[in-house]
């Protein structure tokens, strides 16, 4: 992978209850990327459910876009320490993406075009607590944060919320990710401090 993006402008601190503990408020949204920004021509992308072995579920931007959305406010939360509260999205829950599958995993692999992936444990995904993102703040999701489509996991800190998203590995058991693999922890709760794999 190429560069990693660094750093970001502006700390407002805050004693807000809904902050996660060592991180801060922000009206921002900083971009920080692992590689440089993939630039998907939506006639080009697809996102599909896989197994490891075949492709159980396959999308491309219409059917993708056919699927019942619905718009939702999360607050996320940057390992970098960042907070941003009550953002606003639209999206297609992983409940639905996930209805017709049927599967003995219990972890998946969320891979993003970038050759960026994140390992998430599947109930993390189901239960209205992820969304692959299309919207943000009323607006089509721009490349830079993540367009035309990202997965966006809120309770768990922002590097499990793939940009660019193309495709979930379902799988029996867990493996690291690519910031798993350099040190970030394997799960990554906020709540819990979880940036680092001895957290």
């Amino acid at each position: 992978m190429g560069t990693i993006s660094r750093g970001f402008t502006g700390r407002r601190s805050s004693t807000d209850a809904k902050l996660p503990p060592g991180q801060y408020l922000t009206t921002d949204f900083p971009v920080l990327s692992a590689g440089p920004t993939p630039r998907v021509p939506l006639d080009k992308w697809e996102f599909t459910i896989a197994d490891g072995k075949d492709v159980l579920q396959r999308w491309d931007w219409k059917s993708f876009r056919e699927l019942p959305s619905e718009t939702f406010t999360v607050d996320l939360h940057c390992v970098t320490r960042w907070s941003k509260l009550g953002t606003s999205w639209e999206g297609v829950s992983l409940d639905t993406i996930l209805a017709g599958v049927k599967t003995n995993a219990s972890y998946a692999m969320a891979h993003s075009y970038g050759d960026y992936m994140t390992n998430v444990p599947l109930k993390d995904l189901t239960n209205k607590q992820a969304w692959i993102a299309f919207r943000f703040e009323g607006e089509d999701l721009t490349p830079e944060h993540g367009g035309p489509a990202r997965l966006l996991v809120p309770h768990l800190y922002l590097w499990k919320s793939a940009k660019w998203v193309r495709g979930i590995t379902l799988m029996r058991s867990d493996k690291p990710g690519f910031w798993e693999s350099l040190g970030y922890h394997i799960y990554g709760d906020p709540w819990r401090e979880q940036r680092y794999t001895d957290d």
